[in-house]
């Protein structure tokens, strides 16, 4: 027991202490759970994905990507692409008259939900530094017969804390039942999203020259 143990809790809080910070997965996820809008759908594809992702790069996909130099280049910059194009959208929501409440009845279908989530963990190469190359760095450390406890630990801290984001949102509805409070979300979501954009130009164009 004590064997599958250390490399549990290894992976479990690596992966918390590499996720739980303010990126644009997590704003986004925050947001659809005050709207309760595909929360669980939306729990369960980062959670799935982060499992994956960390599972590839304990298997040895880490060391393969980090080859390819040219591929970060292109997630970088199609990941600026999808966060500017967020971004502005939010500024806009922000600077609309009829800001949302928390009530409004008009959201985004399951489909949009899912290609936004996609988009958020898939384009964004933060993700693959995090899961492919550093847990699966991490992780390939770990003695053959421990590696499947260590992402099984990193699994169940991305699963917790997407759910616990998506989920704990509802606490914080009172305080969104005012338009001004989703204006004030919406600006820092855009801010946030195009500063995230910019970073991963200037990364693109630095890791290019």
């Amino acid at each position: 027991m004590t064997h599958a143990l250390l490399p549990f809790a290894t992976g479990f809080l690596l992966s918390a202490a590499l996720i739980i910070a303010i990126g644009a997965q997590n704003l986004f996820v925050l947001r659809q759970g005050l709207r309760r809008e595909h929360v669980g759908a939306i729990v369960l594809f980062c959670g799935t994905a982060d499992a994956l992702l960390i599972g590839a790069g304990v298997a040895g996909v880490g060391a393969f990507l980090a080859a390819l130099p040219q591929l970060t280049t292109l997630l970088a910059l199609g990941g600026a692409g999808f966060l500017g194009w967020y971004g502005i959208a939010a500024l806009r929501r922000m600077a609309a008259p009829d800001a949302m409440a928390v009530s409004e009845a008009r959201g985004m279908t399951l489909t949009r939900a899912l290609m936004a989530t996609a988009g958020f963990t898939l384009l964004n190469p933060h993700v693959y530094l995090d899961t492919v190359l550093l847990m699966g760095a991490a992780g390939s450390a770990q003695p053959e017969a421990a590696r499947g406890f260590f992402v099984a630990g990193a699994a169940l801290a991305s699963f917790t804390w997407f759910a616990a984001l998506g989920y704990g949102a509802r606490l914080l509805r009172p305080l969104f039942a005012r338009p001004a409070a989703w204006r004030v979300l919406d600006a820092g979501v855009g801010i946030v999203m195009l500063a995230l954009a910019a970073s991963l130009v200037a990364r693109a164009l630095g890791g290019t020259g």
